[in-house]
C-alpha cells in the first residue's frame, strides 16, 4: 500500500470508527478495505466495540472500459459497456475530441464518423503519434477508437450524392466504403451491433463570413442542411441502431438567439432550427425509440474549425471580459456536461438545451463597453 492509500484509509476509517474502540491497525485495515476495493472483506473488532462487530463487507472494484477505470465509491458517470458513435472529430482540438474523450474516460467505447476529406489527414496523425498527447486518459491509458468511419452527413443516401462529389480526389478516401447517413448507419450495425449514443458534432456555413442580407439561397440552405437537418438525418437512421435509454446530444451556439455580427451565411438560422428540432426530436425519438435528445450551448473555442470564422479570438475575449466566470471556455468542460447528459445520470433530462459558456448567455450588459467609461476615460482610450 503507497502512502497516499494508507493514510486516506486511516482518515476513512477513523471517520467510520470515531468514538469506537477500533485499534489504529484495524481502522486501518478497514479504510484499506473500502479505498481497496476489496470483495468479502472480513474486519474484526473488539468486543463491547460500538462501531461493528466481526461482520463482511461487500465492495465492488470498478472495472475498467477503454482502459479507463472508476472510482470505487461516491457518485460517478459509469458508461462501461456503453457504445458511442460520434460525427465530426476531424482533429484533437474540438470539442467532438473532448466529448470523445470523456466518454472514454467514462468507459464507454468510441466509434467515430469522420468528414470525408479530413479522413486521411486525421487518420495519417493518428497513427504517427501527433494526437498521443491528447489521447492521455487520467488513469495513464489511451484513448482508443474502436472504429473510424469516413462520412459526409449532407448526404443521405449515395443516390444525393452528385457524380463530381463521388469522383472528386478528396472523397478518395471513402473509396469503396460508402460515406452517406445510412451506409454509416449500416457498417456501424454491422460493426457494433446496438449502440447506447450519439453525438452530432457537425457544422458547416459555405458562406459563413458573409452578412445575413448577402447569403444566397444556395448558401443559406447548405448551412441548414450540414447543421441542423443532419442532426435528423442521423437520428433517422440511428434511432433504430439504439437501445433503449439510450441518448443523442448536439453542438449549437448562441448566435441561435442574440445578434452576432459576422456569424453568417445562414448560420445562426441553421442553429435555431437545431434547437428547435432538439425538442421536437425529443418527443418524436422518445416515443418512437426511448431515447432522450438534448443539445449543448458552448461558448467560444480557438478550434480550428471555429478560426474559418476569422473572428473567434475577438469572442473567446469577449467572453473573458463579460462572462459570469472570468475564464477561458475549456473543451473539456463541454465534454464533462455532454458526458452526463449522455449517462444514466440524466434519466430524466431531454429536449433540453444547456448552456457551458461560462454564464455568458445570461448577460444583457457588456461590462468592458466604452459606453460605461467616464467621459473623461472614454476619450483616453
Amino acid at each position: 500500500m503507497n502512502t497516499q492509500t494508507l493514510s486516506r484509509g486511516h482518515c476513512l476509517a477513523s471517520q467510520i470508527c470515531k468514538g469506537s474502540s477500533l485499534r489504529p491497525r484495524q481502522a486501518a485495515q478497514l479504510g484499506s478495505v473500502q479505498r481497496l476495493g476489496l470483495v468479502n472483506a472480513e474486519i474484526a473488532t473488539p468486543r463491547g466495540s460500538t462501531c461493528f462487530s466481526r461482520r463482511h463487507f461487500t465492495i465492488t472494484r470498478a472495472e475498467t472500459g477503454n482502459g479507463a477505470s472508476q472510482a470505487p465509491c461516491g457518485l460517478a458517470i459509469d458508461l462501461r459497456g456503453k457504445k458511442a458513435f460520434i460525427a465530426g472529430v476531424a482533429d484533437d482540438q474540438g470539442f467532438g475530441w473532448a466529448i470523445a474523450k470523456q466518454l472514454a474516460e467514462a468507459g464507454a467505447e468510441i466509434s467515430l464518423g469522420v468528414w470525408v476529406p479530413a479522413l486521411s489527414i486525421f487518420e495519417t496523425s493518428l497513427r504517427r503519434g501527433k494526437f498521443d498527447a491528447n489521447r492521455k486518459l487520467e488513469n495513464g491509458g489511451m484513448l482508443e477508437f474502436a472504429n473510424i468511419y469516413p462520412m459526409d452527413a449532407v448526404y443521405d443516401t449515395p443516390e444525393d450524392v452528385p457524380e463530381d462529389v463521388a469522383n472528386n480526389k478528396r472523397y478518395a478516401a471513402a473509396s469503396g466504403k460508402g460515406f452517406t447517413v445510412v451506409e454509416v448507419a449500416q457498417q456501424v450495425e454491422r460493426d457494433c451491433g446496438k449502440i447506447d449514443i450519439m453525438v452530432h458534432s457537425l457544422a458547416n456555413g459555405p458562406e459563413v463570413t458573409k452578412p445575413l442580407l448577402e447569403t444566397s439561397r444556395r448558401g443559406y440552405l447548405a448551412a441548414v442542411s450540414a447543421s441542423s437537418y443532419s442532426y435528423v438525418s442521423m437520428l433517422q437512421r440511428f434511432g433504430p441502431l439504439m437501445n433503449p435509454g439510450g441518448a443523442a446530444i448536439s453542438l449549437t451556439y448562441i448566435a441561435s438567439e442574440r445578434i452576432i455580427p459576422g456569424y453568417g451565411g445562414g448560420m445562426s438560422s441553421a442553429k435555431a432550427a437545431l434547437e428547435s428540432d432538439t425538442r421536437v426530436l425529443a418527443y418524436e425519438a422518445g416515443r418512437k425509440f426511448q431515447i432522450r435528445v438534448n443539445t449543448i450551448s458552448a461558448g467560444p473555442l480557438g478550434s480550428r474549425a471555429a478560426k474559418a470564422i476569422g473572428f473567434i479570438e475577438d469572442m473567446i475575449r469577449y467572453s473573458y471580459e463579460n462572462a459570469p466566470i472570468q475564464k477561458e471556455l475549456q473543451a473539456k468542460e463541454v465534454g464533462n456536461a455532454a458526458a452526463f447528459l449522455l449517462s444514466p445520470l440524466a434519466s430524466a433530462i431531454t429536449g433540453s438545451l444547456v448552456y457551458v459558456d461560462n454564464g455568458l448567455n445570461n448577460m444583457g450588459l457588456a461590462t468592458d463597453s466604452q459606453a460605461l467609461l467616464q467621459p473623461e476615460k472614454a476619450s483616453s482610450k
